[in-house]
């Protein structure tokens, strides 16, 4: 790590050195995508590792070995449950037995789009009452600028202790990647913002241990805003791809074809690639978290609510240009027409069904009078969302020929590697492409339109 802080107090100087030999224990709250790629990677780090969960069964499943993340197998669980570097439990009264905590909880959008803080509150109120002194605390969880000092400290501080002086605050965002088998937790830098030297110093004591390299920044707040920056990065870059496909399709050009030739220039480009519309807990959901924040410092944001909107209009634009190739094949739209989604996972080989574009475009698509099945390899049932009731317990249909020749077109969402394209391609109607799976696989032919 280049520019390692120093610790000056001797709390801090302790929890380092208990760091570097491996005797530290670490909490971690929230066993979710985040927290539980999180406490492997430590556990195989070399630590212990008490998890926590507000969810009963997933405790159980945990500590009996298993895993209800399909990335993680639950041999790996059962490993370092077995070797008694892990546990799970419901029980946060087990918080005074670690010495850092780690926050690992949602932070998901309200109904007009504003920050909803409600995890990360309760679960720094339920931090406090139990906290003791010379404990790290760590957030993770994405957010914007100032939260950590400003609303998690204060409902630390409720305790009587203070930060920087009795325990130690700091910010380390996440950077978990679902489905990259190159980039594990273990593997991805973490960017480090203490709440005073000492939270600095101890933070990146403890994650120099489990991550390959520690970037160390001024302030919680510059940690927040790197996560923020990385996210609307993305989703900036995506949208413009997105309307770039638009455009070049009513020129009759594949915006495919043209991201390939230009990302062969060594310089000046990165590619990205259009799809059917955002999904994840994060890129569709992060950007606004500053949208909302520069609002109170009377700063509009039309750059990022701009590539939102962008990205928020592509199951619509998918949706008519199904509409448009059925109708070419039939002679009549999308009313009473058969179609299979396949994929309503948010990316590819992931279980993950959050934000999926997959969810709105089954809607948008019933609502048009189309009979809609799907099949996803990961999602064999769709689970409850906020925002889709509707669909809860819809379950995946198997892919076969038969269930391929039945429908009107096949529209891919979700490009997982377990489907088999060369059946669709065999005895598909129409397929409507909104990955260009086909084109990568040379399965494109005249049944196949990209959109």
């Amino acid at each position: 790590m280049t520019g390692e802080p120093v610790a000056a107090s001797p709390a801090a100087e302790a929890f380092i050195a208990r760091a570097r030999a491996k005797e530290a224990r670490i909490g971690i709250i929230g066993l979710g995508y985040v927290g539980l790629p999180l406490a492997r990677a430590a556990c195989q780090a070399g630590f212990r590792v008490l998890g926590f969960d507000i969810d009963p069964a997933k405790v159980a499943q945990l500590n009996a070995g298993g895993s209800y993340i399909r990335q993680i197998e639950p041999a790996a669980i059962a490993a370092i449950v077995g070797r008694g570097l892990f546990a799970a439990t419901a029980d946060f009264d087990r918080l005074g037995e670690v010495d850092a905590i780690l926050v690992c909880v949602p932070t998901p959008l309200g109904r007009h789009r504003e920050p909803d803080l409600s995890f990360i509150e309760g679960t720094a109120g339920a931090i406090a009452p139990r906290l003791r002194a010379g404990q790290l605390v760590v957030l993770e969880s994405t957010t914007y600028p100032g939260t950590t000092r400003d609303v998690m400290r204060p409902i630390l501080e409720s305790s009587g202790l203070r930060s920087g002086k009795d325990f130690f605050l700091a910010y380390s965002p996440e950077r978990e990647d679902p489905g990259n088998a190159e980039f594990g937790t273990a593997a991805i830098p973490r960017v480090v913002g203490g709440d005073g030297p000492e939270a600095l110093a101890m933070a990146a004591a403890l994650y120099g241990e489990i991550v390959p390299q520690v970037v160390p920044v001024s302030s919680p707040e510059t940690a927040e805003a790197v996560k923020l920056t990385e996210n609307i990065f993305r989703s900036v870059n995506i949208a413009l791809m997105n309307e770039l496909k638009v455009v070049y399709a009513a020129m009759g050009i594949d915006i495919w074809e043209v991201i390939e030739a230009a990302k062969s220039k060594p310089f000046g480009f990165m590619p990205f690639y259009p799809g059917p519309g955002l999904g994840g807990h994060c890129i569709p959901i992060d950007p606004f978290y500053l949208t909302w924040k520069a609002r109170e410092h009377e700063i509009s944001t039309r750059f990022i609510e701009l590539a939102g909107e962008v990205n928020a209009s592509m199951p619509g634009y998918v949706v008519e240009r199904l509409a448009a190739a059925l109708d070419r094949q039939r002679g009549r739209g999308l009313n009473g027409a058969r179609i299979l989604i396949l994929g309503v996972a948010y990316k590819k080989n992931v279980d993950d069904q959050r934000e999926s574009p997959g969810l709105r475009l089954i809607e948008l698509l019933e609502a048009r009078g189309v009979i809609v099945g799907y099949h996803d390899p990961w999602i064999p049932e769709i689970r409850p969302t906020r925002d889709h009731p509707r669909l809860t317990g819809r379950r995946s249909l198997d892919l076969s020929a038969d269930v391929v020749r039945f429908q009107d077109a096949v529209l891919v969402v979700t490009d997982h590697d377990a489907v088999d394209y060369k059946l669709v391609a065999g005895h598909a109607r129409l397929v409507v492409d909104t990955r260009n799976v086909f084109g990568r696989l040379g399965l494109s032919g005249a049944a196949v339109v990209k959109a």
